[in-house]
């Protein structure tokens, strides 16, 4: 589970899409008090950042949209409570550039 801290347009479609499913996966976890990956340091990140994660889902969302694909899974806006700015990293942006460089793929990094 990663919510990356890098620009939604230098991600490849992979990354876009798979980011995506696991933002709603933890959207769900944390607006529905879920077990699964509650504890999952990425997770916990998020927690009390609500806004924080709304704004990020609405720029994946703009890139999708940008490149052509559908999207039909809005979150809720009035659960977006906290604070609206992230500023603790699992691994810090840098690294996670160096981490979607070593995969290979096609994002823009």
């Amino acid at each position: 589970m990663r919510i990356w801290d890098v620009s939604p347009r230098k991600l490849c479609r992979n990354h876009l899409l798979g980011e995506h499913r696991e933002l709603h996966a933890m959207w769900a976890v944390i607006t529905e008090n879920k077990k699964g990956y509650s504890l999952h340091p990425e997770t916990i990140r998020w927690k009390g950042k609500l806004r924080a994660l709304y704004s990020r889902h609405e720029k994946l969302v703009f890139e999708m949209i940008r490149r052509g694909y559908s999207h039909h899974s809005p979150l809720d806006k009035r659960k977006a409570t906290g604070l609206s700015i992230q500023n603790v990293f699992v691994d810090s942006p840098s690294r996670q550039i160096q981490i979607l460089k070593q995969k290979g793929c096609d994002c823009k990094i």
